[in-house]
């Protein structure tokens, strides 16, 4: 075995343990699909706390490790930490056939293993940076089951899905991505209501309703579109933020006593779609 599939084997080994999803699939596509191909040539630049550091070389094995690797430094733009995107995957569980929208795409690393989980469904790649977007295109050219688009997943119109993949904080998931969930479909996102405020929240729809489940700090750049609310929000701070336990549409239900946070179209509750209140 080469050194750098002896390393890429390691690295998936070690994300599909800090996952601890139970589908070895995960592992699996870690292996399979090489960083490198959506990372440009080398040396890269690994973001460190607030310290850039270039590779010593252009040898891929060194992004085989738990990286952040810049795509654009000016616009804070980089390729994800692997750690956290293995873990979001994991508890999104994509299924082969199942339809995928991915929202935030940067080169399409992290497409092209959903990609791999869900053949032969399909995936849905946005990407709104021009010179990201080009890069994904052409990184993504081997992976039949992926159409992408350079354009705007806030105002433009998102086809019906089992799965949203956002990576792109936004203040409240727009209406239309909760009404792009299929029945039993998940969205994951970064959820950023405030500036201090910065949780991953996975949305299920149910025949009762959007539950809601906030289940780890979660730090992204904004979404273009879907950062700011308005005057008459509802913010939260983090602790009502994290006792959020379902998702309404104002449209379908006015908001009560129980909403945590009321921003735009849509509003979060304590309590869940059986009618509990979070403990």
């Amino acid at each position: 075995m080469t050194q750098i599939a002896e390393a890429r084997k390691f690295y998936a080994r070690l994300l599909a343990a800090h996952a601890g999803s139970a589908d070895p699939r995960l592992e699996a596509v870690f292996t399979e699909v090489p960083r490198e191909a959506f990372l440009g040539p080398g040396p890269w630049t690994v973001i460190a706390g607030n310290a850039k550091l270039e590779t010593p070389s252009a040898d891929p094995v060194h992004l085989y490790q738990n990286v952040l690797v810049a795509l654009d430094a000016a616009k804070g733009i980089n390729n994800g930490e692997p750690f956290l995107h293995a873990m979001w995957i994991g508890k999104v569980a994509p299924k082969p056939g199942e339809a995928v929208t991915h929202i935030g795409a940067g080169t399409g690393y992290y497409t092209a293993l959903l990609a791999r989980l869900v053949s032969p469904g399909a995936v849905t790649a946005f990407e709104l940076e021009a010179d990201l977007a080009d890069r994904a295109r052409q990184n993504l050219e081997p992976y039949g089951n992926v159409s992408f688009i350079h354009g705007d997943a806030v105002t433009g119109s998102l086809p019906p899905s089992d799965i949203i993949y956002v990576n792109a904080a936004v203040v409240a998931p727009p209406a239309d991505w909760l009404k792009a969930l299929k029945p039993g479909g998940r969205m994951i996102f970064p959820w950023r209501p405030a500036e201090r405020v910065g949780l991953a929240v996975m949305v299920t729809r149910t025949e009762k309703g959007f539950a809601c489940d906030p289940f780890m700090r979660s730090w992204f750049i904004p979404c273009v579109g879907a950062s700011l609310a308005g005057s008459m929000a509802k913010i939260p701070d983090r602790d009502r933020a994290a006792r959020s336990r379902s998702i309404w549409l104002t449209a379908n239900k006015a908001p009560d006593r129980t909403a945590v946070a009321v921003i735009g179209d849509v509003w979060f509750s304590s309590r869940d779609i059986r009618g509990r209140l979070a403990s």
